[in-house]
């Protein structure tokens, strides 16, 4: 091969190369520059209302607003009663067996103790889900933990999106009074799967 037929042939394949490597930075950049722009939204899908699935939904919206993401939460079903003016949240070890009993109170190697009561001795004990709920709660404010109305305060604060689920008022027969006014939207599920379709991060708790 000649000199003349190398050099046209770099001068045939350069041009195509540099534009490639020129397109890949460009594309590089544009992408970076998107990343970076870019809001990162999280929709949850709250179902449960007793104390201990209170605090999932509560803890994660808050947590991903802080980080300045955009969170939404719907709340249907039992759900829905955390959004209530008075929460009147409850426990229940005999909906939850994997949950064990500890004692807030008492000598040290007691608190940290783990008591599995049988199920059979649980329901036949009067006033057991009361007394497991105070305990938890005992628990929780000697440990530090924040309440659920301090969570929800949070949420609220950061600008998180409470949607309630119209169905659930419906079908519970409440009113829209009982609850508290910061809620963003009484909808259904048709209304919420939208947001949820462009959620980077979808949640069901």
């Amino acid at each position: 091969m000649s000199a003349n037929t190398v050099r046209q042939t770099n001068s045939d394949t350069t041009p195509g190369a540099d534009l490639d490597a020129w397109f890949d930075r460009r594309f590089e950049e544009k992408m970076a520059e998107r990343a970076a722009s870019h809001t990162p939204s999280m929709t949850i899908i709250a179902t449960k209302g007793t104390l201990d699935m209170a605090y999932p939904p509560f803890i994660l919206a808050s947590t991903a607003a802080a980080l300045g993401w955009d969170v939404s939460v719907f709340f249907t079903f039992y759900g829905l009663s955390l959004l209530r003016k008075d929460l009147d949240l409850k426990i229940t070890p005999l909906g939850n067996p994997a949950m064990p009993l500890k004692l807030p109170l008492g000598p040290q190697w007691l608190q940290q103790r783990e008591l599995h009561v049988p199920t059979s001795v649980m329901a036949a004990i009067p006033g057991f889900q009361g007394a497991a709920t105070a305990l938890m709660k005992q628990t929780m404010k000697k440990k530090g933990v924040a309440g659920i109305d301090e969570l929800r305060a949070l949420c609220i604060e950061a600008e998180v999106r409470l949607v309630a689920c119209q169905m659930t008022v419906d079908l519970f027969g409440w009113r829209k009074g009982d609850f508290i006014p910061e809620i963003s939207d009484w909808v259904g599920a048709a209304s919420f799967l939208p947001m949820a379709q462009t959620a980077d991060v979808n949640l069901f708790v």
